[in-house]
């Protein structure tokens, strides 16, 4: 086989459609635009939700919510999970090294899921009030 002799199978494709060629081809005159009307003319489109001048929809309907920049690179840890790593001292590229959190992550806190039962030290990761206080009950610290 080669390159140059590569084709399509057989019935794999078909012929473009060639509107307003006449009548005999089924998409002369209007060429399947229908009659009058914007969309039957050159250039008649408009941007999506334009709805003839009226207020469109999505500018009717009030914002709601808030979606924080920095929200997305925090990475939750859970207590139970930083029991399970071998080592005393845990920052964010232990934690990624040990697949506990994303890659992507840039930053992790650490929140009260499950119990921890040996000391660890926090370095550059937080922690809620709970987890804190469960980590320095173990005997750990939170820098």
């Amino acid at each position: 086989m080669r390159l140059n002799s590569i084709k399509p199978a057989d019935g794999a494709t078909r012929s473009r459609r060639r509107v307003g060629r006449g009548i005999g081809s089924g998409l002369g005159k209007t060429a399947g635009r229908g009659h009058k009307g914007q969309k039957s003319r050159t250039g008649g489109f408009h941007k999506t939700g334009f709805e003839g001048g009226q207020m469109p929809l999505q500018r009717r309907l009030p914002k709601r919510g808030f979606i924080s920049p920095t929200g997305k690179g925090v990475a939750q840890v859970r207590l139970s999970a930083l029991g399970k790593l071998s080592e005393g001292v845990v920052d964010i590229l232990v934690l990624k090294q040990a697949g506990v959190v994303a890659a992507s992550a840039l930053t992790a806190k650490v929140i009260l899921s499950g119990t921890i039962d040996r000391a660890v030290k926090l370095q550059g990761i937080g922690a809620t009030k709970g987890a804190r206080a469960a980590i320095e009950a173990a005997g750990g610290s939170v820098e």
